[in-house]
């Protein structure tokens, strides 16, 4: 995805509001761009307004306020079936009754093709996802993963421009799922379709998109590419959803531009990045990720922090080695080391000294 096309408005909430009781908001004034191309996974817990803003997308909900515009067009009031628009869900939504042809052939009858036509896109679409030879089988005949594949078949047999996917992997299981996630992400490349994905799985989310809109409670917390979502948490609630996080407590002691000196709940002070932070004495949750913790001082730079610690497990999970210490008034500081020829193992009980790049530290918001 290029920058400019990013920028191109071709799916447009704007300011969407949804309400099912006329009172509480599930959407809350919603402002997002789409752009033509684009892979965007909406992220979020449960409850959050992701899959309430796929379904408004789709027209199965309609928005209490605000308008959802496709290709420039307000598609408020116009019904799902005349929207143009793929869906893949979680449960395949297979019509069971006919054949893996038969369930391709649906959305091109009702759209009013020739046989020939119909009979060249479906073999198309299922040769796409590697399921040529089963065209004949009915969805009970075939395994999970072979359902979603007929499920993603049927949702780009009439080339669509625009494909929403609800938790589609969500059946499936891990090495499966990881799977297909490559398969979607690579289908996404060659077909330059547009994909709005729901899910909550953050390493889903990560792995596919070329940006990632956080949802908590009907608001987009963070919109920005993978990388820059791992990287570089804009509050909180981001950084502790997604991926594994440490937080240490501390108050802003200094305050200078984007950078802070924080006081830690059991009085060493340590260098961040200030995020969200408006003054001194401010409470904060100094993040830092597990892999950037380092053991050894010959790998930290000239004036970086080294703090005590004491490992109260480790946890062999094959190629990572995790460790779980008690640091600075936590016991749920974790330190990460890939599982290498000569990698040092510690035992519980171990003191050892764990230290971290300032710029790896960001003093963030309380929420």
């Amino acid at each position: 995805m290029t920058s400019a096309t990013l920028h191109d408005d071709f799916v447009v909430f704007d300011h969407v509001q949804k309400s099912y009781d006329g009172t509480s908001l599930v959407v809350k004034d919603l402002n997002l761009k789409i752009g033509k191309g684009e892979f965007l996974t909406m992220l979020g817990p449960s409850g959050s307004g992701k899959t309430t803003c796929l379904m408004m997308l789709a027209g199965f909900e309609t928005a209490t306020h605000g308008e959802i515009r496709l290709e420039g067009r307000n598609i408020n009031l116009v019904p799902p079936h005349k929207r143009g628009i793929g869906m893949v869900f979680q449960n395949y939504a297979l019509f069971p009754h006919m054949t893996v042809g038969e369930n391709l052939a649906f959305p091109l009858e009702v759209r009013g093709m020739g046989k020939d036509e119909r009979e060249t896109k479906i073999k198309r679409a299922l040769d796409m996802v590697q399921m040529g030879a089963f065209a004949n089988r009915r969805p009970a005949q075939l395994s999970g993963g072979q359902q979603q594949r007929i499920a993603l078949a049927r949702a780009l047999v009439f080339d669509p421009a625009l494909v929403l996917m609800d938790e589609p992997l969500g059946a499936l299981d891990k090495q499966l799922r990881e799977h297909m996630q490559f398969e979607i992400k690579h289908l996404h490349e060659s077909l330059g379709i547009t994909v709005v994905y729901v899910t909550h799985d953050q390493g889903e989310a990560l792995t596919m998109s070329d940006r990632v809109a956080v949802f908590n409670d009907g608001r987009i917390q963070q919109l920005a590419p993978p990388a820059d979502l791992y990287e570089r948490p804009e509050n909180s609630f981001v950084a502790q959803f997604i991926g594994e996080n440490n937080k240490l407590q501390g108050v802003i002691e200094e305050l200078d531009g984007g950078r802070a000196v924080v006081r830690l709940a059991t009085g060493e002070l340590i260098d961040a990045t200030a995020v969200n932070i408006r003054e001194k004495g401010q409470q904060t949750l100094v993040s830092i990720r597990p892999e950037r913790v380092e053991f050894k001082p010959e790998l930290m730079p000239p004036g970086a922090h080294m703090l005590d610690a004491e490992v109260l497990e480790v946890i062999y999970m094959g190629d990572i080695l995790r460790t779980r210490m008690r640091v600075a008034g936590t016991d749920d500081f974790v330190l990460k080391c890939r599982n290498t020829l000569g990698q040092t193992r510690f035992a519980a009980g171990e003191r050892i000294r764990v230290g971290w790049h300032p710029e790896d530290a960001r003093a963030l918001d309380v929420i």
